[in-house]
This record gives structure tokens, C-alpha cells and sequence, in this order.
């Protein structure tokens, strides 16, 4: 992805923090992708270490104005990962939906209630940076512009390793969190 489009970037202490806010729906949830992009091109282990030591880090670093843009790139990538659950439940206790006639209250035939039981749960997350924009689950982005003042472009070129977040701006929950570590390999 390349943009000649002012981004919300800050320039932190030792790494840079690109927001990218998704459109948002009609409840009042926003969602953005943050890129965490640390000056060096060996820092991610270090700035991950930071990240999970301090309390508030990322809250901290956020961008919140957009800036004029020099240099900007981001690498395409997609990653999915898709786990059954089921197996992690049962050893944490939880039997009830696992059961025969454990799900009676769910149909309106008690007959074949009796033979309802939750057979398993799967799990699957997906994040998608293209030239477009990005992609998780299956929300996309748009890139929200907003009047400021002038000031000299902030590159952002990830061309080493960096992390990436999706967080539900409101709350402050975390949906997805990952690395790229070779944002150059094909």
C-alpha cells in the first residue's frame, strides 16, 4: 500500500505508529489497524518487550492528527489462522453443550433436542493488507481525512520487521495482534 494522502502518524522515542481506521458501521465501535514500525530494522523484539511491559503503552502512542506524508509504504501481506476450541473448553470444565439433550431448549421438538449436542467450535481470524487498504475478518477500511495544519512530511516506509493491531478504539480491545517479519520476502 502507498499513499500521497495525509495519514495519522506519530513519531514516537525509537519507532513510528501509523492508524489506519476502518468505515465505520452504524453502532458507535471504531475500529482501526495500527502499524508499529520501530526506527531500527532489528528493534521489533525490543519494542514488543516495551509494549508488553508498560501498562498503557499503546494507548500512549496512538496517532491522533494526520500529517503530511513523505515516503509511504506498506508491504501486501495475509495471514489466517483458523483453530478448533472444543478440546480447550472441556479441559477448562465447560461440559454442557458438549452432551447429548444438553441443547433441548434450543429446538422446538424435544425428540430431536435430545439428540442436539455441540460437536465443535472452530475459531478463524484473517488480516489482509493490499493496495487498497486492509482487510480483517470482514471489515475494510476507508481512510478518513481531516483539515490540519502544514507541517514537513513524516515518512513511513516498513520495509523491516514491524507489528500490526487491530483494536476497537473505543474500548481499547485488542482483536488482533501480529508481527511481520519479513515484509520484504514475496
Amino acid at each position: 500500500m502507498s499513499s500521497k494522502k495525509k495519514q495519522f502518524i506519530r513519531v514516537c522515542d525509537g519507532f513510528k505508529v501509523l492508524g489506519l481506521p476502518y468505515g465505520q458501521g452504524k453502532d458507535k465501535r471504531r475500529f482501526a489497524m495500527y502499524f508499529i514500525l520501530p526506527d531500527s530494522n532489528d528493534g521489533l523484539s525490543a519494542l514488543v518487550e516495551k509494549m508488553g511491559s508498560e501498562s498503557g503503552f499503546l494507548e500512549r502512542h496512538l496517532p491522533l492528527n494526520q500529517v503530511e506524508v513523505g515516503n509511504f509504504r506498506i508491504p501486501k501481506f495475509k495471514i489466517s489462522y483458523g483453530v478448533e476450541t472444543s478440546h480447550v473448553l472441556k479441559e477448562l470444565g465447560v461440559t454442557l453443550p458438549f452432551s447429548e439433550g444438553e441443547l433441548t431448549e434450543m429446538v422446538d421438538s424435544a425428540d430431536v433436542g435430545r439428540r442436539l449436542y455441540v460437536s465443535g467450535i472452530f475459531h478463524k481470524a484473517f488480516i489482509e493488507v493490499n493496495e487498497e487498504g486492509t482487510e480483517a475478518a470482514t471489515v475494510s477500511a476507508v481512510v478518513i481525512q481531516m483539515q490540519q495544519c502544514s507541517q514537513l512530511p513524516i515518512d513511513f516506509v516498513a520495509d523491516h520487521p514491524f507489528l500490526f493491531v487491530v483494536r476497537e478504539d473505543m474500548t481499547g480491545t485488542l482483536l488482533f495482534i501480529g508481527q511481520v517479519l519479513h515484509p520484504l520476502a514475496g
